[in-house]
């Protein structure tokens, strides 16, 4: 898949820098935070707790970067920045997340996000992806692309072993792996009970599982709820 995209042409002011800290974990929120503001240049002007709350605070804020985190409550990182690049298409997207899978690197590109670090990784990476990001470049760290050459022998991004979900796909996986029923799950999203439970039948056809046990493992291995 080709990394390039059409950018919006803006200037990065590197004295104004504007940062919002996504990550449903006080304590890794308040690290990140405190790591980034030992430099006087950048300004934390935000935090989400989940990924909607994300959403509508770059909607509100239009940071110059957000960071993150790729499991959120209520609504998964890659969704949440599928509708951040969607509303504030300046805002650049840095995805932090503990583990990698191909499909989820698949579906991060899809979804805009040309940042990606793993929570494992050195705070200089952290650094050195703001900074890259903040030209509107795209960052992966070592880890991540050592990861990339050693499974698949290429330096592309390879493509999924089955069709990639759609966003609906994900919300409804997202609630029925997080233990809500069917009909929960419609309330929660305003939709039919009908439509949940269709869209239930496929997911299960499309990645090839049998029961909820299967659907809860097959979420927590692609990082869309956290085990």
């Amino acid at each position: 898949m080709a990394l390039a995209r059409e950018f919006i042409e803006r200037p990065f002011v590197a004295s104004r820098l504007r940062i919002l800290i996504a990550d449903d974990h006080d304590l890794m929120r308040r690290g990140i935070k405190t790591f980034l503001e030992s430099r006087p240049e950048w300004k934390i002007c935000g935090e989400a707790k989940t990924g909607y709350e994300a959403v509508a605070l770059t909607k509100e804020l239009a940071p110059d970067i957000i960071i993150l985190d790729i499991s959120m409550q209520d609504l998964n990182g890659i969704e949440a920045a599928r509708k951040i690049r969607k509303e504030s298409k300046n805002t650049e997207v840095l995805m932090m997340s503990a583990h990698y899978t191909d499909q989820l690197m698949r579906e991060l590109f899809n979804a805009g996000v040309l940042g990606y670090i793993l929570k494992s990784d050195p705070e200089e990476d952290l650094l050195a992806a703001v900074e890259t990001l903040a030209m509107q470049k795209p960052f992966f760290t070592h880890r991540a692309r050592e990861v990339i050459r050693r499974d698949e022998g290429v330096t592309h991004i390879p493509m999924p072993l089955h069709t990639p979900l759609t966003p609906r796909e994900r919300e409804i996986l997202q609630l029925l792996a997080e233990g809500k029923s069917c009909k929960q799950a419609a309330l929660y999203l305003g939709i039919s009970f009908k439509t949940v439970d269709t869209h239930r039948s496929n997911l299960m056809k499309k990645l090839g599982l049998h029961n909820v046990t299967e659907l809860v493992r097959y979420a927590v291995r692609n990082q869309i709820i956290e085990s």
